[in-house]
């Protein structure tokens, strides 16, 4: 059964999903983006806030990824699965024979050792945000090239350009409807100041972050509250997206609550970080879920769709959670 959920096309687009842009997004543990954005915002070390979001980032994702693969295999027993959502492995494996099978079992080996290796000179040089993206990129056209020069020896630099002129061309096809979808978000956010900017508040950040500002500010005071008033202003502000857009917002609205209660100030900064960016940064918004459906040749709608009820419910079972650590 576990084979089978691993070849089903949605099997796989969920677990790059909720792994990727869920699970290490959301921790963002080794780049530290993330947590570099919601700390400044509350006014502490980004130290503090990685270490109050390792046990809420390991519950999230627990409990998401065990709810979706129940659900998934529910309906894989009911027939609800098309049957024409098997990934084509042989259509993948584009002239894998150019490799001996002892360079295959070395390939297998370096790669992972080489991005190993990126995590720890990010640990060691202290490379954050663009800087550890570029280095991850380096790696990466590295491998590409290494591999190109032993399955095309003389032929490799024509094929290494030709492979990044296809890597080019797919990235265009996949994200070309992130255009006219992230639109109609973004009026969630600067677009709808942008638009009708003249006729909204001077302070106004956009209507979406307008709504986590006033939730926020009619909610009573306590440990309880406010870990529901921080996951739920998170979500809101992941609506327009982008879940780093309403990062900063979650941690000026965590030191606030913080201040009234007299802690808790790192758990509920970190829950508002986990909240926005599961939500935005790319497992309910369809327009962010792009990349992995269109790998797994899925509809990103209905992505979003099956990923709604894990990601809610991993969002409750962290909020709860979040009280008992504030």
């Amino acid at each position: 059964m576990f084979l089978l959920f691993l070849l089903l096309s949605f099997g796989v687009a969920m677990a790059m999903n909720l792994f990727g842009h869920g699970i290490a997004l959301s921790g963002d543990f080794i780049i530290q983006g993330a947590p570099k954005l919601t700390a400044d915002a509350a006014g502490i070390p980004v130290s503090e806030v990685i270490s109050a979001s390792i046990p809420l980032v390991f519950v999230m994702g627990i409990v998401t990824v065990t709810t979706a693969f129940f659900l998934l295999r529910r309906d894989m027993k009911k027939g609800n699965i098309p049957q024409g959502e098997a990934v084509s492995i042989e259509a993948n494996e584009v002239q894998s024979h150019l490799l001996t099978k002892r360079m295959k079992v070395i390939f297998a080996f370096l790669i992972p050792i080489l991005f190993g290796l990126d995590v720890v000179a990010m640990y060691y040089f202290q490379l954050q945000g663009g800087d550890a993206t570029a280095l991850i990129g380096g790696t990466a056209i590295f491998i590409l090239s290494l591999l190109s020069l032993v399955a095309y020896k003389k032929n490799s630099l024509e094929q290494i350009t030709d492979l990044f002129i296809q890597g080019f061309q797919f990235g265009f096809k996949v994200f070309g409807p992130v255009i006219p979808i992230a639109a109609f978000f973004y009026l969630g956010d600067s677009g709808f100041q942008a638009i009708i900017g003249e006729f909204l508040p001077k302070q106004s950040h956009g209507i979406v972050n307008d709504l986590g500002v006033a939730l926020s500010s009619v909610v009573p005071l306590s440990k309880e509250v406010g870990a529901v008033t921080l996951a739920g202003v998170g979500a809101i502000t992941g609506l327009d997206g982008s879940g780093f857009s309403g990062i900063s917002l979650v941690g000026s609205i965590a030191n606030l609550f913080a201040t009234a209660i007299g802690t808790g100030l790192a758990t509920l900064t970190a829950l508002g970080q986990i909240a926005a960016i599961w939500v935005g940064g790319g497992t309910l918004v369809p327009w962010a879920l792009i990349p992995a459906a269109a790998i797994c040749g899925v509809s990103p709608f209905e992505l979003a769709r099956r990923n709604v009820v894990p990601v809610v419910t991993g969002l409750i079972v962290t909020t709860i959670v979040a009280m008992f650590l504030i």
